[in-house]
């Protein structure tokens, strides 16, 4: 049950955003900054100034702390969730890892065998590379509105033995579907996510 209602509440929160995103005055096209979240444990580059929400995951009686910075320009939402687990709690990271990816995986309906990938590194904010991976998935539409996406997870020991779950992704919302390997190979993209380095 819990498993569900944390399934519901992040799918809630994420269109939540993405409708108040939609209905936000103009936003500058590519007016790129750099946001420190020295709270959260990253910088990153925005291509504009991002909203930030935050809450409370229930989690098996217990709240898990979430945020969410996300800022959209014309036809995508660019956006860095971030989940954070004291020292107590860190033996649930693979479980809810593997939720948040699930959940995504299944909207695209594929998984991590079938899934279009490619491996990528990130940079800490020491200069260390480290080996990731980015999905690139289509959902399922059978509207006029095509939706891709682009995401990247990344987890970090944090100074005080916990640790942060970071999931970023660029979500392309428009009429004509994309080959979205190709579509978010874009500088535009790669900046977004070749800039975010954890501390």
């Amino acid at each position: 049950m819990e498993l569900v209602l944390f399934r519901r509440g992040v799918m809630k929160d994420c269109l939540t955003l993405a409708t108040f995103l939609f209905l936000a005055a103009c936003t500058p096209k590519l007016d790129w900054r750099t946001v420190q979240s020295a709270q959260d444990g990253y910088t990153a580059l925005f291509p504009g100034k991002p909203e930030r929400m935050e809450r409370k995951l229930p989690y098996q009686n217990q709240e898990i702390p979430q945020a969410l910075e996300a800022v959209k320009v014309d036809d995508d939402i660019y956006s860095v969730s971030t989940i954070y687990l004291s020292k107590e709690q860190i033996s649930l990271l693979p479980k809810i890892l593997g939720q948040l990816q699930d959940n995504l995986l299944k909207r695209a309906g594929v998984d991590f065998a079938t899934a279009i990938s490619s491996d990528a590194t990130y940079q800490t904010a020491d200069r260390q590379r480290k080996p990731t991976k980015d999905y690139f998935l289509e959902f399922m539409s059978a509207g006029a509105v095509q939706q891709s996406m682009r995401v990247r997870w990344i987890t970090k020991l944090s100074p005080d033995n916990g640790a942060w779950i970071y999931q970023l992704s660029v979500l392309h919302t428009a009429p004509a579907r994309v080959e979205a390997k190709k579509f978010f190979s874009e500088e535009q993209y790669s900046n977004f996510f070749d800039e975010f380095h954890p501390d």
